[in-house]
């Protein structure tokens, strides 16, 4: 019962922390951490979660894993997952992300001209896009439960 508790909080605190939206996506151009450009644009077609991360933070870490299922799960199915990271260094981006075993690219936004053409003033926060390149949902910060919700909202728009 605690179990069922805790888990419906989260997804409570989850939609408390999220807005959904239906404006097109500001279109942006980031290096991997292989070195190749990715352009949001060339998404289009496919659902979009855009996850926002810098390696000092901790809910970010926690976060990242979970978000790793989530691409390895329905990736197949026209879902992507970009993982973009703010540090100024790219060399620590590449460490978490080769110690977390990320399978998502991963893209540098060492300047935060990305983030902030998102508006985003917290850590992590995740944008949702349609196949149509709109925001659909966007969550700031992470706790415990959300990528229960994140599966939710994927989920929808993948079946539109």
């Amino acid at each position: 019962m605690r179990a069922l508790f805790t888990s419906l909080a989260g997804l409570l605190l989850a939609a408390l922390a999220s807005a959904s939206f239906a404006a097109p996506a500001p279109d942006f151009t980031l290096r991997t951490l292989d070195g190749r450009n990715l352009r949001l644009h060339e998404q289009r077609g496919r659902v979009v979660l855009v996850n926002f991360w810098a390696t000092w933070c901790g809910p970010c870490r926690q976060e990242m894993p979970l978000l790793n299922q989530l691409f390895q799960k329905y990736r197949g199915s026209g879902f992507t997952l970009l993982g973009v990271n703010v540090d100024e260094d790219p060399r620590k981006a590449q460490a978490v992300a080769s110690q977390l075993g990320l399978a998502f690219p991963v893209l540098l936004d060492a300047d935060k001209a990305v983030s902030q053409r998102f508006e985003l003033a917290s850590m992590p926060s995740t944008v949702l896009i349609d196949r149509d390149g709109r925001v659909r949902y966007l969550h700031k910060g992470y706790q415990a439960g959300y990528e229960a919700l994140y599966e939710k909202q994927i989920r929808e728009l993948l079946k539109e």
